[in-house]
């Protein structure tokens, strides 16, 4: 028999150590017996598997790791077993499920278990050559010299990133010395940048992947995409679609981190679940994309975030009468863009937004300002554009990309740091939340809300900031300052004229 399914027929013999269900026969679910499939190829070495929380991804890798302790997978003696987490705390979980399984064997078997609770939580097993299964936490030390056959790293995407680098590549690094394997297993990361994201992204050679992620941008109580990313509550395991429904519901209705924690824990998506500098959440913005825009109709606004030399600078039409927003980013053409999505943790993120037509490339190694300029006016198509908002610390380019694109409209300087940064962004944040920003579904607004949080000072004031070190915020910043300056003009009262009296 394959090793596949002489470990999904090991498996099924077990019985459920807890839950419901406890003591009944386990029955292995198809997306169960897919990852084990996958897993258990020659030619995989990892294995990763990314889908939402309590769909038994824990449980089901505890079961594999009591197989290859006993010798079902791998004849190897003293064969090694481990299970890395964060903490210890979340390797017990693995262990007590490994534990709760052996518990359900023959008697007989069960003398040759010996379960060490102490310091260490160990399991060792004296028959069929032996072996011995160990929880490890985050710290690389813990690991060296080790030799696994199979190594459980745990909610990788909840891992400190150097401690969990660091102890991933230790594993990995031992696993060559038995023909090893790892199983990478979590949910998903709050973000493209997270190294779990990067397997999932980017899976070298040899690498196993099964990702349950809905799409993005549907309601968070959508029947569908929950069970995309729930793939269990149609067969029986963990929490059923109407349960997760009404969380779902629950979740909406209290919104901010309750809505993004569900949607990363239990939708699987790529959402952080920490709103507390958060610029707007991922449901907040997507109430503002429409279907059909509004006319272009009354004054346009054009902010405009000018890119250092090889970023991206980014421009945003507003209509305040309408509330109708565009907006467009641009990169140099060195590197490509699907190098430049690599480097930034994106994949190929960028090529899909050109591919849309919401990201241009102009340029060599830099975007040139003035014609860059010229090529943002040209998308209003004669429509006159009354004023332009941008950075007034880049007041000399601005300068000079205007009267190289012949641009001659009033132009409005404002800073992103306290003082201005905080009242564009309220501005923006009253604009949305009121319904007066209406965009079509933007993929590069999408990214670039998503990289963007606010940094507050003690008397709570907030200014722009990136989430992470390679996200990019420019058409963020370009739509504030186009917002912003379209609720100032609305909020300016009309100016009534007198009729001229001849003396």
């Amino acid at each position: 028999m394959k090793p596949s399914d002489t470990a999904i027929k090991f498996l099924e013999s077990l019985k459920i150590p807890e839950g419901p269900r406890a003591g009944k026969p386990l029955r292995l679910a198809d997306f169960q017996k897919q990852f084990v499939r996958g897993a258990l190829e020659p030619e995989n070495m990892v294995a990763c598997l990314s889908i939402g929380r309590g769909n038994a991804k824990t449980a089901l890798s505890a079961g594999m790791a009591l197989a290859a302790l006993m010798g079902k997978l791998d004849k190897q003696p003293k064969r090694e077993i481990i299970f890395a987490a964060r903490n210890r705390d979340q390797a017990k979980i693995a262990f007590s499920f490994l534990v709760g399984f052996m518990e359900s064997l023959p008697a007989a078997e069960r003398k040759k278990f010996d379960v060490r609770r102490g310091q260490r939580l160990e399991v060792e097993y004296s028959g069929n050559g032996g072996g011995l299964a160990r929880c490890i936490a985050a710290d690389g030390k813990s690991i060296l010299g080790g030799a696994p056959i199979l190594a459980i790293l745990d909610e990788r995407a909840a891992w400190e990133r150097e401690k969990g680098d660091s102890l991933e590549n230790s594993i990995l690094s031992g696993l060559g010395k038995r023909n090893g394997k790892a199983l990478l297993i979590s949910t998903s990361a709050p973000d493209d940048a997270n190294t779990f994201s990067r397997w999932l992204d980017e899976p070298p050679p040899g690498t196993y992947v099964q990702e349950h992620r809905p799409a993005a941008g549907l309601p968070a109580d959508d029947p569908d995409s929950l069970l995309i990313a729930n793939p269990g509550a149609a067969e029986g395991i963990g929490a059923s679609l109407e349960w997760l429904r009404s969380q779902a519901r629950r979740a909406i209705a209290r919104g901010g981190s309750a809505l993004s924690s569900f949607r990363n824990l239990n939708r699987n998506e790529r959402v952080s679940s920490d709103d507390r500098s958060v610029l707007v959440t991922v449901d907040e913005w997507l109430a503002a994309e429409v279907s059909e825009l509004p006319p272009r109709q009354g004054p346009c606004v054009l902010g405009v975030d000018l890119g250092g030399s090889r970023s991206m600078s980014a421009a945003a039409l507003y209509w305040p009468e309408t509330a109708r927003l565009e907006a467009v980013g641009t990169f140099p053409a060195v590197p490509g863009l699907a190098d430049r999505g690599a480097a930034d943790g994106v994949s190929g993120r960028y090529v899909e937004m050109r591919d849309r037509g919401e990201l241009t490339v102009l340029g060599e190694n830099t975007v040139p300002p003035g014609p860059w300029l010229a090529e943002v006016v040209k998308l209003v198509d004669g429509v006159p554009i009354s004023c332009i908002v941008g950075d007034r610390f880049r007041n000399a380019e601005f300068a000079e990309a205007m009267q190289k694109a012949n641009l001659r409209v009033p132009f409005i300087w404002r800073g992103f740091g306290w003082k201005d940064g905080a009242e564009d962004i309220e501005r923006f944040r009253r604009s949305l939340f009121d319904g007066r920003v209406k965009c079509l579904p933007s993929l590069l607004l999408r990214s670039s809300m998503a990289d963007s949080i606010t940094l507050v000072d003690p008397a709570g004031n907030h200014k722009l900031a990136k989430a992470r070190s390679l996200g990019r915020v420019d058409p963020t910043a370009a739509t504030i300052l186009a917002v912003a300056q379209g609720d100032r003009m609305l909020a300016q009262p009309a100016r009534k004229t007198r009729a001229p009296i001849w003396a």
